[in-house]
């Protein structure tokens, strides 16, 4: 169950990674400077450093077999789901707007701002989501496997 939680996290990250790079690439930091993102980066690196900082703990946690890893490791997980979902309900607003955008609606005024995060395909949110929670429930079973 260690091991399949490592492949989870590791599916997740690389989900995570992509859309941090979309984000950055279409402009995102500076975004936050006009508002035009609706995702603020400090949740956005908070996010990705306590969820890399959960894997060191977990890999450490993989060589050393200490409970208290596994545990330290869901602890930081906690926070990381939460971010998660905080940027999830931010994002949704902004992924219907384009998806009314395309439909029978009013065209988007030329040189309109397009927030960041508009760029992240629904597959890649959809998987990222899902194999963080499974991530989180392996994790979860390990650490009360080991006590």
């Amino acid at each position: 169950m260690e091991i399949a939680a490592l492949i989870t996290w590791l599916v997740t990250a690389l989900g995570g990674f992509y859309m941090l790079g979309t984000w950055i690439a279409r402009g995102g930091v500076r975004q936050q400077k006009t508002g035009e993102s609706k995702l603020p980066a400090p949740v956005i690196f908070g996010h990705f450093l306590l969820a890399a900082a959960g894997l060191v703990v977990w890999i450490i946690y993989l060589f050393a077999d200490v409970t208290a890893l596994a545990w330290l490791a869901f602890g930081l997980l906690v926070p990381v789901a939460l971010l998660g979902f905080v940027m999830l309900a931010r994002w949704i607003p902004v992924h219907r707007g384009r998806v009314a955008r395309l439909g029978s609606g009013p065209a988007p005024a030329e040189g309109a701002p397009v927030p960041a995060e508009r760029g992240f395909p629904v597959p890649v949110v959809a998987g990222h989501g899902l194999f963080a929670v499974a991530t989180v429930v392996l994790v979860l079973l390990s650490a009360l496997g080991g006590s």
